[in-house]
């Protein structure tokens, strides 16, 4: 997981609402779809930023896609963007 990859993937705010939704548990690339007025083009590139982050793990059910949040990543995320506030030693 690359921090970069981590805060690009935060910085829109479409991809941040992917990530809300799914706090309350995993969706399918449809039912995500359905939130949201954009294209499924679009909208597979919001997924594909995601994963790249490791933000979301993605499961293959049949001809389903089922997305889960990984809370790790976000968490070791903010770990690091907090330990910039330490003092320095």
């Amino acid at each position: 997981m690359g921090i970069n990859a981590v805060f690009e993937a935060l910085s829109h705010p479409v991809r941040r609402e992917i990530l809300r939704l799914l706090r309350d548990g995993p969706l399918s690339a449809g039912e995500l779809a359905a939130h949201f007025e954009i294209s499924k083009p679009t909208l597979s590139v919001h997924f594909a930023k995601l994963r790249e982050a490791e933000l979301v793990d993605v499961e293959r059910r049949g001809t389903r896609l089922i997305y889960h949040l990984n809370l790790s990543i976000l968490e070791e995320a903010l770990s690091g963007l907090l330990t910039l506030r330490e003092p320095k030693p």
